[in-house]
């Protein structure tokens, strides 16, 4: 069963007297048995998206004819007559009201992501079907649009970085997660412990009931997965269709994102090479799948000897460069293929200590890592996993599993197994989410995902036995419906969107 902390009851009694010359009467009168009533029953707000002329967001949503609304969510749902926060929603309201199904609510991952936008790429997908719903974009509690959260941090790496070459690198590490980790504390310590999947699932159910809704479809991505199966664990009942797409399941989940998926990550690198290679005309890497790997070896090497110089400003070390490929391998598009060539061929220029002008896109990802552009949503990422699954596992620890890893996967390895600022934090409130339920789901998943591994997939439909599994043969891709371009899965994920009928059988589509 959930170890859920249960809600404070929140029961009061009056009394009421009433005398007259001849009789006396008592009155008892209790208050509302739903703790949440003035959450659940608030007036929704819908007004315009856009928040000024800048507003690019607001106005392709407004021009779209969805609105946005602030849902008002207690802060803390042990003491729900506390302080409160907002959650920003955008709402694209069915056109089809005459097969009108309900509301669809959307998750685009991280953890961190924000939603408010997927209105807007999910109705092109979904085409006629998603005249049939309400489609309901969301920013999690403290993300985007939301009461939000930044620690102030002068980076945006946090928690994604990799431990360095040697001891003394990640010595460099420890300091600088523990100090990120004191900094959030300080700034933002009366928040920190509400910062929780379990919280935002809660912030899901109020949203569904302010809607007028008896239940929620859903389809999440990634993180996503697992915030919808923290749903149906907390609010057993409540869900109609539900997609999760880059299926992640609970015993997964950990503070140490990535742990667990270097193999796949190493395996992808090797993929993308050998299509790089086939394109060394182009990008100049290696003619062959080994000398494309050399110069990953050779960028890696130069950034732990000394920082590569790109434009003016930047310095990228050995901390941060790995994040680049490991941020590229998540598709095996061609188009994500050259985007990560392009960058890698700038970064081998780096390292042989020639002079970079850094692409636009490149210039938004270094000052998105490496200055104060990037401390809202990492402090948003990190304080979520963190106040999830925070653990003392020991410094050591960390170092120990970066060493075993390093030599089988000299990329991934040391990323995936680095110390981050949850090594610091307080303990979570609450126990992590355990599940025993069975719900009806489709899942979606790729082979090849070097984000959340396809047997974490088979092993969540093992656990949901009433759910089907749509397995994408041979992808390495991080997020399918809607993302690949495959027809195969778009059309058997819109057939269960409509008629809410899983198929009878697991399925399988080609890549």
């Amino acid at each position: 069963m959930s170890t859920s902390r249960r809600l404070k009851a929140l029961v009061a009694c009056a009394v009421v007297l009433a005398a007259t010359v001849t009789t006396t009467s008592v009155t008892v009168a209790t208050a509302d048995p739903d703790p949440l009533a003035r959450f659940h029953g608030q007036h929704v707000d819908w007004h315009d998206c856009a928040l000024g002329a800048d507003d690019e967001l607001g106005r392709a949503l407004d021009d779209s004819g969805a609105d946005c609304a602030d849902i008002t969510v207690p802060l803390d749902y042990t003491d729900p007559g506390g302080r409160t926060v907002t959650v920003a929603i955008s709402r694209r309201k069915a056109t089809d009201t005459a097969h009108r199904v309900g509301a669809l609510l959307l998750n685009d991952g991280g953890p961190a992501g924000a939603g408010l936008h997927m209105p807007l790429t999910k109705r092109e997908v979904m085409g006629e079907v998603a005249d049939r719903y309400d489609l309901i974009g969301m920013d999690p509690r403290f993300v985007g649009r939301s009461t939000p959260l930044d620690c102030g941090w002068d980076l945006g790496s946090a928690p994604l970085r990799s431990a360095g070459a040697d001891r003394a690198a990640y010595r460099e590490e420890v300091v600088l997660a523990r100090d990120l980790a004191e900094r959030c504390k300080q700034t933002r310590g009366d928040v920190l412990p509400y910062v929780t999947t379990r919280n935002t699932a809660r912030d899901m159910d109020v949203i569904r009931a302010a809607l007028g809704e008896k239940t929620l479809s859903y389809l999440g991505y990634s993180y996503g997965t697992y915030l919808g199966e923290v749903y149906t664990q907390l609010f057993p009942g409540r869900t109609d269709r539900m997609v999760l797409d880059g299926v992640m399941p609970p015993e997964r989940y950990s503070s140490t994102l990535l742990r667990g998926s270097e193999a796949a990550n190493e395996a992808a690198l090797h993929a993308w090479a050998s299509w790089t290679a086939a394109r060394d005309d182009t990008y100049g890497l290696g003619a062959t799948r080994a000398e494309v790997l050399a110069t990953v070896d050779h960028i890696l090497d130069a950034a732990a000897e000394k920082p590569l110089r790109i434009g003016r400003t930047y310095l990228l070390d050995e901390h941060v460069v790995p994040a680049f490929f490991i941020g590229g391998l998540g598709s095996d598009l061609d188009e994500r293929r050259a985007e990560l060539a392009a960058t890698v061929r700038l970064l081998a220029r780096a390292a042989d200590r020639k002079p970079v002008k850094p692409s636009e896109e490149l210039a938004g990802q270094l000052a998105f890592l490496l200055t104060g552009a990037g401390s809202a949503p990492a402090s948003q990422m990190t304080a979520i996993l963190c106040g999830d699954m925070a653990e003392r596992r020991g410094v050591d620890s960390y170092w120990r599993a970066v060493e075993e890893s390093r030599d089988r996967f000299p990329l991934a390895g040391p990323l995936a197994n680095n110390i981050n600022p949850c090594e610091f934090w307080d303990r979570p409130v609450e126990e992590p989410t355990v599940l025993d339920n069975d719900v009806p789901a489709l899942l979606v998943a790729g082979t090849g995902d070097p984000r959340t591994l396809y047997s974490g997939a088979r092993a969540m439909r093992e656990q949901w036995s009433s759910s089907r599994l749509l397995t994408v043969d041979g992808a390495r891709q991080h997020g399918l419906y809607g993302e690949y371009g495959n027809a195969c899965v778009d059309e058997r994920v819109n057939a269960y969107l409509s008629t809410g009928r899983l198929p009878a059988h697991d399925l399988t589509c080609e890549a």
